[in-house]
């Protein structure tokens, strides 16, 4: 089961204990990199192009629910004064 990613409206939120902040998610991505070996042969990622990603599941960090997670607006940004 695919998990909603969350965008610039919305957020997740656990709806087990209302965690909103911390998450453990499992995705896999499918990506090409562009690898820089230096002359003693460490490996640096220099460029990365993600052709596509799912994101598997979401543990809630506080409560350990799996899968429980919800999409919610996030709060408005503007103050009205």
């Amino acid at each position: 089961m695919a998990v909603p990613t969350p965008n610039a409206e919305t957020r997740w939120r656990c709806t087990l204990c209302g965690n909103l902040t911390r998450f453990d998610v499992t995705r896999s991505t499918k990506a090409v990199e562009f690898v820089h070996l230096d002359l003693a042969g460490e490996p640096r990622v220099e460029e990365r192009d993600v052709l596509s990603e799912t994101i598997e599941s979401v543990r809630c960090r506080w409560c350990n629910a799996v899968d429980q997670i919800e999409l919610v607006d996030r709060p408005s940004t503007n103050a009205s004064a």
